[in-house]
């Protein structure tokens, strides 16, 4: 499974950004069972979740100093297009995003760890200026 992820931008505080993941490859079923997350990573810092859907597609997670913020989501049952909608952008929101998927753990949950994750995108760079 490929993951492309796009969207990133410089964008200045207080305003908004979405951010798309495209999986390719692998099977229907495989896609279909797949939990997706973003993870963040800040320059001299550890790469962080931010959001997820569970492999259910019923769950969604956030990370405290996102929640009411961002929203994940998809339009399709396999969870091969998966959005973040940030909105009220802070300069610390300034990182590369990664997508992420695992078809490890529970149903209803996101792993918040990220070498539960197997499948990961590039990466696309999000600059919040002040």
């Amino acid at each position: 499974v490929q993951l492309q992820a796009s969207g990133g931008g410089l964008v200045q505080a207080g305003g908004y950004l979405r951010l798309s993941c495209e999986a390719s490859g692998g099977t229907f079923r495989i896609i279909n069972d797949d939990a997706v997350a973003w993870f963040r990573q800040a320059p001299g810092k550890e790469r962080e979740f931010v959001a997820g859907i569970s492999r259910s597609g019923r769950a969604l997670s956030y990370a405290d100093s996102v929640k009411g913020r961002f929203t994940i989501s998809t339009r399709d049952t396999a969870k091969k297009t998966v959005y973040l909608q940030m909105n009220s952008l802070k300069p610390e929101d300034t990182a590369v995003y990664y997508c992420a998927r695992t078809a490890r753990g529970p149903q209803n949950s996101n792993s918040k760890r990220a070498l539960d994750y197997y499948y990961w995108g590039q990466g696309t760079l999000v600059t919040v200026s002040s």
